[in-house]
């Protein structure tokens, strides 16, 4: 089933497609970027008023996310860190008077450590994504509702 007839070809040339302004944009500046309209245009603007809107009625955790991840990544990596060094010098103390012992806390710490590591990452990672996503569905809510014609 061989069909030799070519693809249709588009209703304006490629030129003029790239010229045309998209969605949400506002036109070009004069470095040659697009400049943004409306709602995400305003993504930046407005952080301190919407921290301090004590309604509600704004919300700043899609903006933050990235923050707290990286926080939490920190945190997790000074965690690592410490408790993998840590493990290995007690193991290795621990080798004096229990080399067994000290043996069977050096080999613990290298597989135990960076496993619990990774699952606080993930952890964290679902945290961050579950409030992000609780945001979402209130804001969509939020732009349905205001669509929404009432009876």
């Amino acid at each position: 089933m061989s069909d030799s007839t070519p693809p249709p070809l588009p209703h304006q040339p490629a030129a003029e497609a790239a010229a045309a302004p998209a969605p949400g944009v506002a036109g070009v500046d004069d470095t040659g970027v697009r400049r943004l309209d409306g709602e995400i245009d305003s993504i930046g603007r407005g952080f301190l008023s919407a921290l301090f809107d004590i309604s509600f009625t704004h919300f700043i955790t899609r903006r933050l996310a990235s923050v707290f991840y990286l926080v939490g990544l920190v945190a997790i990596g000074i965690g690592f860190v410490s408790a993998f060094f840590g493990g290995i010098i007690s193991g290795i103390s621990a080798l004096w008077w229990n080399p067994g012992g000290g043996i069977a806390l050096i080999i613990s710490t290298l597989i135990v450590v960076p496993v619990l590591a990774f699952l606080a990452i993930v952890v964290v990672r679902f945290v961050i994504e579950a409030g992000v996503a609780l945001v979402a569905i209130a804001e969509n809510t939020e732009r349905t509702a205001a669509h929404t014609q009432r009876d």
